[in-house]
């Protein structure tokens, strides 16, 4: 590290105490040495309603394990039975989000800041990358974006949305985006392609392929039972995180029918805005004996959650934009050394592939899960666990990951 600490701007419309994996990198900046000011919104991921203590008056400024927290107004998402009321807070929350950080930047708090870099950290929505662009070039300092969801192809495949006039004003801000920050980065190989190919291409040279890692407290744990989870000795596989409808978890009920007559059952920790509709599959099809449903944990929690079971589950729905993704817990379950059983392909299946760690089945496809998963319990979880491990250490390392991005920096 340099002798004068490198103050970053982290920018990022979610932040703890909602759980994203950038909360363990402002934390993992500050033990390296440097200064980080996180600007960020009222925290209400994912039920959509503010966090308890939380709300536009309360909490707006913290300090959080040495990491400062700016807290701007925002419209909290909402939580309704209707996808038209669903879409509009969306759009209200992501909206207000940017129009109250293009106020910050223009404020004397974010003149006093003083920050060396700013740095988003981009899971939808990208709008909020312009604020990024807007305090790099008012105080010109470099800019760095970290591109977990690509826009306007994620607009497109949630929202069902294709209509030019929509997309044609956010193709153009992604374009701004991309061409005015100084140095990109993605989740996967796959969206470096997409960002270097897109209409208006973008310089290679800085747009970089930094996967995500795994807190280092995902870690191997002798199995054992935990409170919740029946030791009745079935195959356990859990699916951890957001049940939304990007995750295709519609396939899981359909292939526990077929299941009926194996000893395996289904662990789901966490909860959103689809659950309602996936607990309602379950029942319809008259497997919830085949489910144990426990609402969401933090993160901290999950590995012990993981030891009681044999494998993890990762599903989407069958988009191009998914098949270029690698999810976050893939990442979480190789470092608790699980094996892995996915209804996905793309860059998933190339891991799981590489990593020799598990069983890809097509995606949707309930009859192929269901064979990929009596193929997964005959073979040895443990084994595949280990060769989960080993590739995780090699590839997703976070030590090995944040010196990388140290020299990004110039901090060393």
């Amino acid at each position: 590290m340099t002798d004068k600490k490198k103050h970053i701007l982290l920018i990022s419309q979610y932040f703890h105490p909602e759980t994203f994996r950038v909360n363990d990198m402002a934390c993992e900046w500050v033990k390296r040495g440097y200064k980080v000011t996180v600007l960020t919104g009222i925290p209400n991921y994912p039920m959509g309603k503010y966090f308890e203590g939380y709300d536009k008056k309360h909490r707006t400024r913290e300090n959080w394990n040495g990491v400062n927290i700016i807290r701007i107004p925002l419209v909290a998402r909402g939580n309704s039975g209707n996808k038209l009321i669903n879409a509009a807070g969306m759009a209200a929350n992501y909206f207000s989000f940017v129009r109250s950080g293009k106020k910050w930047v223009k404020s004397k708090e974010a003149a006093d800041l003083h920050a060396d870099l700013v740095f988003t950290f981009e899971v939808s929505p990208m709008t909020q990358a312009m604020i990024g662009v807007w305090y790099g070039q008012r105080f010109n300092v470099p800019t760095y974006l970290y591109v977990q969801d690509l826009w306007p192809e994620n607009v497109e495949t949630v929202t069902g949305i294709r209509n030019k006039m929509i997309i044609g004003p956010i193709d153009k801000m992604v374009d701004k985006i991309y061409r005015e920050t100084g140095t990109i980065f993605t989740t996967s190989p796959s969206f470096v392609r997409a960002i270097v190919n897109r209409k208006v291409p973008v310089d290679k040279n800085k747009v970089h392929y930094w996967p995500q890692y795994a807190e280092e407290f995902y870690r191997p744990m002798e199995p054992a039972a935990i409170d919740g989870i029946d030791d009745d000795g079935s195959y356990k596989i859990a699916f951890t995180g957001n049940i939304g409808t990007a995750q295709g978890l519609d396939v899981l009920p359909k292939a526990a029918k077929l299941l009926k007559d194996d000893n395996v059952k289904f662990v789901i920790v966490g909860n959103g805005r689809y659950q309602p509709e996936f607990e309602r599959q379950i029942d319809q099809l008259g497997v919830r004996d085949k489910f144990v449903m426990i609402s969401r944990v933090p993160a901290e929690r999950v590995p012990e959650i993981l030891r009681s079971v044999d494998a993890g589950f990762i599903s989407f729905n069958k988009t191009p934009l998914w098949e270029n993704t690698i999810p976050a817990k893939l990442q979480s379950y190789m470092a608790c050394g699980k094996a892995i059983i996915a209804s996905a392909s793309g860059e998933t299946e190339r891991v799981i592939k590489d990593a020799c760690c598990g069983v890809c089945c097509e995606i949707a496809n309930a009859e192929a899960l269901s064979d990929g998963i009596r193929r997964l319990m005959q073979m040895n979880s443990s084994e595949l666990g280990m060769k989960a491990r080993k590739y995780f250490e090699a590839t997703f390392n976070k030590q090995m990951l944040m010196d990388e991005m140290d020299e990004y920096f110039g901090g060393k």
